[in-house]
């Protein structure tokens, strides 16, 4: 009995041996396991955040914002701006493009004013001068790089300007009607799905623009049985909750304060998928909520970026249908967050916005030295730039002052809430100051609403994620600006490659710029601080290609974003702000026509492409020869002129003999081709003659010398233009206008009879506060009394931004 004891007892031990070896290989095997699968999960999430930040890196993007002086016009006025350039992610100045693109786009988007702006520093100015052909109107004034032109059109700066003719009458009022109104579903994250709680946001939107106010709707099923009930929160937009079943359908029955309906269909119900819940309830966290239906998969990826910028990459276990993460608010950057929700094989399957009210960065003080002034009186307005902490801070701003009315409101645009806004959001956002004075509760409701009803899909996330390289049509404008053309055979009208084709600007100072076609026929001319009108001419070398046609394209975009234009409606209460405004304009042009007129000096360098020369002829130093075959042969040493098969040529020379070739003839920076020509030309009409001795490399030519001539009128001396050449106008980069604004500081020119019936009393582009931070600056009132609304904005070295109004009377 003891000995079967004793076996029994050595067995039972080696069992729990056994189970103990056992249960730790089990344990170790979980082990495993979760380890792997968490390095699954991460290798997910990681490759994810790479192919988002390797396309970051590849795809920098600008955002533009525009400082106009004031909002309405008259044909006849000048429409003043200043253009902040910064990059996308940060918000600081960007020196990536050297000239920005303004248009100002009527309803049709057909241009009626275009210019070019030089940019230095993520900064420029200009100006427009609104042609008295103008129709009345709303106008959208749009500004862009040529890098932005990669990209879509929704994300160039815009804003709606007014333009008021008196010599017109303005269009018949079209009357509002329920069929116009556009109403618009947003369930978030994208979907509805049969059996799961969705929160939807809506929108109705009037044809002028602006949010339908007043109205209210309800949601019914095929039995007309109702389901849910909704009403605007604020400029038309709302949400409310809803749970779609299965096999039912389901619309929207929206009435309006007049008591017109609209019917719309809800998007459409999934049977499966995701729909995604994200809850703010005011603390330090957000919760995200994703439930499924008929899906697989036991993972998913929560991944969120601020302006393309990872911030949060998170996975978790997806059982039951379900899946929540938790947020940290502080992770997330101010402003726009784009929150997108991938399952398991990579896709994405929900996303939505999230807006985190941003720290006030530039506190900008500006008022007035006095609440009301006299006409012709100085006003001084003092300046103060800090940080929230009180830190004073240097600061790169603008500042427009102009008179108040009917016509003439205060503008709702200013650089802070379109930085952080309206720039990252697609078609007009109504009244985008609300959101950023007196936040509260319901403040953040409205603008919670606001990105619900924003759809998503910015980003094209199959590309994003298999890595593929993108593709770029235009390039930056790095150095200056890029005029690009296209050489093609005349014959067959297909593109040439490999052909030179030369682009001169004629005139005083030599602008000849060169480059080569590629496959697609394509040329890409590097042009050097070209300002102002004048023309262009573009050729290939007549000598020995004669059989392309050029043609040069226009830099300004043909893409345009989708939303239109509210409707131009005058009112009875605006006529005599329009008389007065329309007298005012006269009177100014008729008294100081000349005195808005005046440009400031560009300041190019006037050299020509090829440095300094070996040596300039002043011909009116020299014996005045009347052919210029004398001329060269008498004294110009450095070339011989020889005549062969009843054709000349040219031949420069230097120490080590000469030159093979022709060299390369310019008559006011335009090529000439065939040396029978150059004889030709008239020498009592050439006033200067430039030499380059020694072999030229320039791009993609390679020139035996030059010879340069200058006219005295710069007209080319009446020598006629290749027939092969293309002569079109062209307008460089915009000359910077003065800007007038009368000084009154003696009595004489106070008391002067010359009426002053200025609006926009002041405005500059230039205003600048000193490392304390500080700025002043002053100017006169005119004769028109009235209120008067001045605007100070700007942003600091560091993208910090800010805005601030100030007000005076003149009576």
């Amino acid at each position: 009995m003891h000995y079967c004891i004793k076996n029994n007892t050595k067995h039972l031990v080696l069992v729990m041996e056994k189970m103990k070896r056992a249960v730790k290989i089990i344990a170790l095997s979980i082990l495993v396991l979760l380890q792997v699968h968490t390095t699954c999960f991460a290798q997910v999430i990681n490759q994810i955040k790479n192919s988002f930040d390797q396309y970051r890196q590849g795809t920098v993007q600008e955002k533009i914002f525009v400082h106009t002086d004031k909002n309405t016009y008259l044909p006849g006025e000048i429409l003043w701006f200043k253009i902040y350039n910064v990059d996308a992610s940060f918000h600081k100045p960007f020196n990536l493009s050297k000239v920005v693109y303004v248009d100002v786009l009527d309803r049709n988007q057909n241009a009626v004013l275009q210019a070019k702006i030089a940019m230095k520093n993520g900064i420029g100015s200009g100006s427009l001068y609104i042609p008295v052909s103008t129709s009345n109107g709303n106008y959208k004034l749009r500004a862009y790089t040529s890098w932005m032109k990669n990209f879509s059109p929704d994300y160039y700066f815009e804003k709606e300007i007014t333009i008021v003719n008196p010599l017109k009458s303005p269009d018949t009022e079209v009357k509002e009607t329920a069929a116009n109104y556009d109403v618009q579903f947003f369930p978030e994250g994208g979907s509805l799905v049969t059996g799961i709680a969705s929160k939807v946001a809506f929108k109705v939107t009037t044809p002028n623009g602006k949010g339908l106010v007043a109205y209210t709707g309800v949601v019914i099923d095929q039995h007309n049985d109702t389901v849910a009930r909704f009403r605007p929160l604020k400029f038309g937009i709302g949400s409310f909750l809803f749970t779609p079943t299965a096999n039912n359908t389901y619309k929207a029955i929206i009435k309006t304060g007049n008591n017109n309906q609209v019917t719309k269909d809800l998007p459409a119900i999934n049977d499966k998928g995701y729909v995604m819940q994200l809850k703010d309830s005011g603390g330090p966290q957000l919760e995200v909520t994703v439930n499924s239906t008929g899906v697989t998969g036991s993972e998913i990826y929560l991944f969120a970026h601020t302006r393309q910028v990872v911030k949060i990459a998170e996975s978790v276990g997806f059982s039951s249908g379900s899946a929540s993460f938790t947020i940290d608010k502080a992770k997330l950057g101010d402003g726009i967050s784009h929150i997108t929700i991938f399952n398991s094989a990579k896709q994405p399957v929900c996303e939505r916005l999230y807006f985190k009210y941003p720290k006030q960065q530039l506190l900008i003080e500006a008022s007035a030295d006095q609440p009301q002034y006299a006409p012709r009186k100085k006003v001084s307005i003092n300046i103060l730039a800090k940080s929230t902490s009180g830190k004073l801070l240097p600061a790169n701003l603008s500042m427009s002052v102009y008179r108040i009315d009917s016509l003439q409101h205060i503008d709702a645009d200013d650089i802070v809430n379109y930085l952080w806004l309206r720039s990252d959001l697609r078609g007009s956002i109504e009244a985008p100051d609300y959101y950023f004075k007196n936040v509260n509760a319901e403040t953040e409701t409205v603008i919670d609403n606001l990105m619900l009803s924003q759809g998503w899909r910015r980003f094209q996330w199959n590309s994003i994620l298999n890595n593929s390289a993108p593709s770029f049509n235009f390039l930056p404008e790095y150095n200056d600006h890029l005029i690009t053309a296209k050489v093609v055979a005349t014959a067959s009208g297909s593109p040439a490659r490999d052909v030179v084709v030369y682009l001169s600007v004629p005139g005083k100072r030599v602008q000849l710029y060169a480059a080569k076609s590629d496959s697609l026929g394509r040329l890409i001319f590097n042009t050097k601080q070209l300002f102002g009108p004048g023309e262009i001419v573009a050729q290939t070398n007549s000598e020995r290609d004669t059989a392309f046609r050029i043609d040069v394209l226009s830099p300004f975009s043909e893409q345009y974003a989708k939303y239109a234009l509210p409707k131009f409606n005058l009112i009875p209460g605006m006529q005599k702000a329009i008389e007065e405004h329309s007298l005012a304009m006269q009177v100014q042009n008729m008294y100081a026509g000349n005195k808005i007129k005046q440009f400031y000096d560009p300041g190019v360098d006037s050299s020509g492409f090829y440095g300094k020369p070996y040596k300039t002829y002043l011909l009116d130093n020299y014996t005045r020869f009347t052919t210029m075959e004398e001329v060269l042969r008498e004294y110009i040493r450095e070339v011989n002129v020889v005549r062969s098969q009843k054709r000349y040529h040219i031949k420069v020379f230097n120490e080590n003999g000469f030159l093979d070739g022709d060299p390369l003839v310019l008559l006011d920076d335009v090529p000439v081709f065939n040396p029978d020509k150059v004889i030709a030309i008239d020498p009592l009409k050439v006033s200067k003659l430039e030499v380059i001795r020694d072999r030229y490399y320039y791009g993609p030519s390679v020139q035996e010398g030059i010879l340069s001539y200058t006219t005295y009128k710069g007209d080319l001396g009446g020598v006629e233009m290749d027939p092969h050449a293309v002569v079109l106008d062209y307008e460089g980069m915009q000359l910077q206008r003065e800007f007038y604004s009368p000084v009154y500081d003696t009595e004489a020119a106070a008391k002067s009879r010359v009426p002053d019936f200025r609006n926009l009393l002041y405005w500059s582009p230039d205003v600048s506060t000193n490392s304390a931070g500080k700025g002043q600056l002053s100017f006169y009132t005119s004769d028109q009394t009235g209120k008067y609304i001045g605007l100070v904005q700007g942003i600091t070295p560091d993208g910090d931004t800010g805005s601030q109004y100030f007000n005076f009377d003149v009576k």
